[in-house]
This record gives structure tokens, sequence and C-alpha cells, in this order.
């Protein structure tokens, strides 16, 4: 039947893997089942569940439990054969244990669900909490309202279900969508009047709405019903926010609310001033679109999205200087070596060359800099040697020039270009340590944030964690000072494979781990590295720990597909069609699956191919440049290699 779920967010019940409810015949089933859940994979001894279960239990109730629970397993585990021992309800001494994954239960689920709101950004707290209530189909064990077992159990629920509630009006109004929030705050407190921290809420959405009127009239009714319902007056907060809001104090319009004003001023005064101007137009919109692309996933979508049409637009005026500043003014960090829009980068690659080309040979040193590090930055995981001949002409001019701005820009190209062969990571190290520098000194905040990734992903490759931890930290606090939260999609990866490798915890928290990172990677805007990379950390992961990889083989393996099946499904592939891996962070892993499939068909040309690759990362775990996932030390399967 394969796995198994199970919901007590209402009704207790249980459902196959295909979303199929099971039959657990009567209440008592139910309710052994819930009493097992509410233990959360602890012991129930027997004569517990006799107690929990009656009130007054008769004489079979001994047998009656063991019937229960035999009916149980057969519907849990309806394929098990009848000596084999059940690995779901599990009896263990004189009790029983349910099993249950913490992803199969949706109270642990929300539970998670609303841990992790608080610290997502606002965009991946309201996803997560909406889907999170969702789970909800009425109270937490609806079947059992009067029995003791499930009480304190379902009053934690209820809390946590009543600040989620709160949390995603938190993020409605962190997204600057207050309107949006107001319909369920109103019903959150008629049905909660003694939640002060929901009246706040609610009035201040209404506030920000443009309602003031309504807003003060909804702390008038909270003040009433707290003084005639509980004998209390409301709270200090609730004090201050009605008189924040007869001052009409601007803090109240939120952290954006002056800020927000100022770039509409300034955004209206700049189409004043410039009715016409192509050509400033353009320039300053690519000022924009760089900002905004680090701004979060919106933000990066349309910066990519309308830098395309900025350089198409350059390109018609027939000004090669024009645009060549257009191409090289979008100076954004990338870390990532994978593009996301393989297409509109060809484009970009194509425009550079052009504008190169038109540039006269003498002088516009810094705008031919540029263009050669965006050639550098677009041609990503190419074998080609044109990328990285560019970066390497790109920082000669900027040190010559001796440009600090001029210079981090370069240096990102030779970044992105440092995966031609495998067991960079040295060189990609001493890459960030001179952007942390120079970024230091010439106080470059985005330059700083990648060089501390760099070397972040760098310290993974040898398992350094401990430098790797200091980095991510500095990046961390960067971001938030500078408001970058695209960084903390790197850092929740590094430290998803931290616990993964370092702190060694259990398979099912590892899965965890890794898949929280790629739910926030399903909203970062970064395609190119969102595709097929969860999987392939999860393969990593149950490579390394010895678990089954059969259950991976249906996954979505994106750009990685050539290289997984051939270990996966052996002799589907020749292996000497696999091409080689894309020269990007994850060549090593991908080589590392190549050769394990070499070594499993006993394919001697393959092998040979496969440890010369490999053997310049002998001192690197396969994959962990990425600082996202690994297959282990590269030197084991060297060694493999060279036994067979």
């Amino acid at each position: 039947m394969g796995r198994i779920r199970f919901g007590v967010l209402g009704p207790v019940i249980a459902e196959d893997a295909a979303g199929r409810p099971i039959a657990l015949k009567g209440p008592m089933h139910r309710a052994v089942l819930g009493r097992l859940l509410v233990a959360r994979r602890r012991v129930v001894p027997v004569d517990a569940l006799i107690d929990d279960l009656w009130v007054a239990p008769p004489a079979g109730a001994l047998a009656a439990v063991r019937t229960f629970v035999a009916a149980l397993r057969r519907a849990l585990e309806p394929d098990r054969s009848p000596r084999a021992p059940a690995t779901l309800l599990i009896t263990q001494g004189s009790g029983y244990a349910l099993a249950a994954a913490p992803a199969d239960v949706d109270a642990w689920r929300f539970e998670d669900a609303v841990a992790s709101a608080p610290t997502a950004d606002p965009a991946t707290a309201l996803r997560v909490l909406d889907e999170a209530l969702a789970w909800w189909r009425g109270p937490a064990y609806a079947d059992f309202p009067d029995a003791a077992w499930p009480r304190a159990d379902r009053s934690r629920l209820t809390e946590l279900r009543l600040q989620a509630v709160e949390q995603r009006a938190e993020a409605h109004l962190a997204l600057g969508r207050p309107a949006e929030a107001v319909p369920d705050l109103d019903e959150h407190v008629t049905a909660h009047p003694w939640r002060e921290r929901g009246w706040y809420l609610l009035a201040l959405a209404l506030y920000r709405s443009g309602r003031q009127g309504d807003a003060l009239a909804v702390l008038r009714r909270a003040r009433d019903l707290l003084a005639g319902q509980l004998g209390v007056d409301p709270g200090p907060a609730l004090r201050t926010l009605e008189t924040d809001i007869l001052r009409q104090d601007p803090h109240l319009s939120g952290p954006d609310g002056p800020a927000a004003a100022v770039w509409e001023r300034a955004a209206k005064a700049f189409d004043r001033v410039r009715v016409g101007g192509a050509r400033a137009r353009l320039e300053s919109a690519v000022g924009l679109l760089r900002n905004l692309a680090v701004t979060g996933s919106d933000g990066l979508s349309v910066a990519r999205e309308q830098r395309a049409a900025a350089v198409a637009a350059a390109e018609q005026l027939d000004d090669p200087e024009l645009t060549a500043r257009v191409i090289g003014a979008y100076d954004v960090p990338a870390i990532w070596t994978r593009s996301d829009d393989p297409v509109q980068a060809t484009t970009i690659v194509a425009a550079a060359e052009r504008a190169l080309s038109g540039l006269p040979p003498a002088g516009h040193e810094p705008a031919r800099a540029r263009l050669l590090a965006t050639i550098a930055l677009e041609s990503r995981g190419t074998h080609d040697p044109r990328p990285l001949e560019c970066a390497r002409q790109a920082e000669s001019i900027a040190r010559e020039l001796d440009d600090p701005a001029l210079l981090v820009f370069a240096l990102n190209g030779a970044f992105m270009q440092s995966c031609h062969r495998t067991g960079g990571s040295a060189h990609r190290d001493a890459v960030g340590t001179e952007l942390v520098a120079l970024a230091s000194r010439h106080d470059l905040v985005t330059a700083e944030v990648l060089g501390h990734l760099i070397r972040m992903q760098a310290s993974c490759a040898t398992a350094a964690f401990d430098p790797a931890d200091h980095h991510a930290g500095v990046a961390d606090r960067l971001s938030r000072r500078h408001e970058l939260p695209l960084v903390a999609v790197f850092t929740q990866w590094y430290r998803a494979l931290r616990a993964d490798v370092a702190e060694k915890v259990a398979d099912a928290a590892a899965e965890r781990g890794y898949r929280a990172a790629a739910e926030r990677l399903d909203h970062a805007g970064m395609p190119g590295m969102r595709d097929g990379l969860l999987p392939l950390a999860l393969l990593g992961m149950r490579v390394r720990r010895g678990l089954p990889i059969g259950s991976l083989s249906g996954a979505d393996w994106g750009p990685y597909e050539p290289w997984v099946r051939p270990l996966l499904e052996p002799g589907r592939t020749p292996l000497a069609d696999v091409p080689d891996p894309p020269a990007d962070l994850l060549a090593e892993a991908l080589w590392w699956l190549f050769a394990r499939a070499a070594l499993d068909a006993g394919d001697v040309p393959a092998m040979v191919r496969a440890r010369t690759a490999l053997a310049p990362a002998a001192s690197e775990c396969a994959g962990a440049a990425s600082g996202a996932l690994t297959f282990g030390p590269v030197s084991e399967v060297l060694a493999a290699l060279t036994r067979s």
C-alpha cells in the first residue's frame, strides 16, 4: 500500500498513498489509533489504553484492545504476511506504538508549519500558513469530544491554529495587503474575543486599508467585550494603537510606508523632468532593475524579463556604446552556476558580443570589461573556452583601472567560469576571499554577501563546516540588515546539508530539512537552481546512508536526468552515450553518479573516463561545492575505480 497518512485535525482518519480513505471499522478502532497518535511515536501501555478507552473497563477489555490493534494492523498494512513483524503499528513490551513519520501526521506537519512561519519571508509564510490551515477539517479529534485522552493535545493544537490565523494576517500586512487580512480577522475576533492580538491586527489592517473610523470602532468594540466578558481593560498594545491611530502616527503605515512614499514621489519627479531622453531612461531603468533583482522572487523574475527588453531597445537605437552601458550596468551578483533562463542568457551573450565588436578599438575600457564579465556570467555551465577567456580579460582590465566595483563584477564572472575542471573549490575560496575584502573596504554590500556565500560553498566542498557556519551566518546577518531575502535560499540549503552530514540527524529529519529548503526554493524565482535539486539531494542522502533509492525512480530529475538514469536503470543508456556533465557546481556529483554506474556495469572505458574527470577533486566531497547536497568523499569512489 505504501505510505500511510493520518489526520487528527478533524475526525481521526487514515489515508493511503493515493489519498484514499482506509476503513477503520468502528469508533473504538479510531480511538485506539487516535490515542497512539497522541503519544507521538511513544509506547502506550495496554493498561493505559484500557483506562483511556473505557470509564469502566469490561471484563474482556484486554482481549478487545488486542482485537482492535489486530484489525488496525490489517487495515494499515494489508500486504504484510501473517508472520512478518509489523512496521507501523508495533508491539513493544506490554504496549503499542504507532511509528508514523512526522510528515505523515497532519497535526505534526501543522506544528512544523506554524513554527517555521515567523522566520520565513512574508510571501513564504503566507503560502505555508494557507496550506497548513487548509488541513483542518473540524476541531482536532472531533469524533471524541468528551474523551479525556485527547484534551491536552486538542487544546494545544487549537491554540496553534489561532496563532496561525494571526501569523497569516501579519504576513498579509507585511506584504502590503491589509484589506485581504480583514475578513478572516473579523471572524477570528468574533469567535475568540479574548485574543487581544487579533483585535490589534484587525484594527491595524483596517487603518492601513484607509478605514480609520472602522479601526477605531473595532478598538472600542474590543474594549467593551473585554470589560464585559472578562472584566479587564485592554492591554497596553491596544491602548497605544488607539492613540497612534488618533494621531495618525506615520509608523502605522508599515515599515515600508514612508520609504514607499519617497519612492513614489521620486518616480513621479523623474517622469515629470524626463519627458524625452530614451537613452537616459534605458540606463536609469537598468539601474532600477539591478536593485529590483535582489529584493525577492517577484523582483528577480521581473528584472530578468525587463532586462531583456532593455537590451533589445538599446540595440534598436544602433548605438554600441549605449548598448554596452545598458548590458554592463546589470551587475547583479550570481552564485548559482546554472542559468535560470538559458534562452535569454544566450540572447544577452549574443548582444554583448555584438556590442563588443561595435566598440571603437581604443578607449571605453570600463564598458569593454563589463561586456566581457557579462559574457562570463551568462555563459554558465559551458566547457567553451571563450567565456573563461572573457572572464580573465575583464579581470585584467578591472585591475589595471583599479576600479573596485568593476573588479567585483569581473570576479563574479571568474567564479562562474571556475568549474571547467573538477576540484576547483580552493580557487573559488580565493575569489570569495578577495570579494569580501574588496567589498568591506568599499562598502559594496551585495558583493560582500556574494563573497561569503562563495566561501560557504567552498568550505562545504571539503566538509569544513565551522568556517562554512561563519560565512553563512555573516551572509544571513547582512541579508536581514539590507533586505536581501534571496540569500536565505542558499543558507537554508546549506543548513539542510549540514544537518544531514555534520550533525547526522535521523533519516526523516534530514529529508525534512531538504524538503523545507526546496519549498523556499519553489518560490524564489530561480528555476536554474530549483529544477531537479531536491530529488538529487535526497538521492545523495539515501546513497550515503545506505537507504533504498527505488522510491525516487519516478522523480522529476530535471537537467540531471542523463546522469541519474544509468544508476537507477542500468543498461537503459550506454555509458558511452552519456555526455560530460556541465561545468558547474554539481559536476563532481554528476561524475560520481556516472562513476557508480560504470562500476556497477563493469564498463572499463567509462571507469577510466570517470577517474580522469574526478581525479582533481580527490580531496573534496562530490556535490558539496554547491553548498546544497553531497554524495560523499570523491576519494572513496576514486579508490573503487582504481581497484576495478
